[in-house]
């Protein structure tokens, strides 16, 4: 009897162990975006709008720099002159004001896009003037339900704004690569943060998945648990993606997002 309450405990220990690890799932291309022409290194962001069924890219660095829009299968549905108009870092669809927006640059603020009657941008609104933002590069994630704006910081910490007032509210702990039980209560430190993409944090809405960082030296995007911060989710990039330690990453429709600089084509995981 001992001896099978030993087993039977060790068993448990097993299958707790076992629940605890995270999910590990292999990514495949399924979709390029290519931009049309020169200006600009660097990929902002693509985003969708479910309305239009259009995917919007944008090149970050200048309002005069790229913009192309897509229908679902990747066909170029813009014409291949038109521009940001506003020096873009993070880009969402707004499901309460039917828009695209966007927070930008260091201190440019955050905006929407007014579109024409085809979808394509013509101007912008200012929604929040100033720099809020944890720093000049990040790039916003919005949640919609929560009416929260999220931004990773150079400490690999999430910050969280008010869509509201662009006021800034808190900052959560990632424990970037941890699950709870491997969890030592030491900070991150440098060797680790290196290791990750400190501009971009994406929002997925997947319960207990919510956000998102990319592993840029283990060609990972790892999820973590909005409640408490640690990872439960990896999902392995294929050999040869092209993975930046700033900009180039997002998230939308259900895909990730990976800007190739030397094609300038943004290629989508799922």
């Amino acid at each position: 009897m001992k001896k099978a309450l030993i087993l039977a405990a060790s068993s448990l220990l097993i299958t707790l162990h076992t629940t605890a690890q995270p999910v590990t799932k292999e990514l495949k291309e399924v979709l390029q975006l290519p931009v049309t022409r020169e200006g600009g290194a660097n990929g902002a962001a693509v985003a969708w709008h479910p309305v239009l069924k259009r995917y919007y890219t944008a090149i970050g660095g200048n309002v005069n720099f790229p913009l192309d829009v897509f229908d679902i299968m990747g066909k170029r549905v813009s014409d291949g002159t038109e521009t940001t108009l506003f020096d873009i870092r993070g880009l969402w669809y707004n499901p309460k004001r039917k828009t695209l927006q966007m927070n930008g640059y260091n201190d440019f603020g955050w905006a929407e896009y007014k579109l024409n009657t085809k979808g394509i941008p013509v101007d912008t609104l200012l929604l929040h003037g100033g720099m809020n933002q944890p720093f000049e590069q990040s790039a916003g994630a919005f949640n919609p339900q929560e009416n929260i704006v999220y931004f990773l910081n150079e400490n690999g910490q999430l910050e969280k704004y008010d869509y509201n007032t662009a006021a800034y509210l808190e900052t959560r702990d990632l424990y970037l690569g941890l699950t709870e039980d491997e969890d030592d209560g030491l900070s991150v430190n440098a060797e680790v943060i290196d290791n990750y993409n400190t501009t971009v944090v994406i929002f997925t809405r997947i319960k207990g998945a919510e956000i998102g960082v990319l592993n840029h030296v283990n060609l990972e995007i790892e999820l973590y648990n909005l409640a408490d911060g640690y990872i439960t989710r990896i999902l392995k990039l294929p050999e040869g993606a092209p993975v930046n330690s700033r900009l180039n990453f997002s998230y939308s429709n259900g895909i990730y997002w990976l800007f190739d600089k030397e094609t300038r084509v943004w290629k989508g995981y799922k």
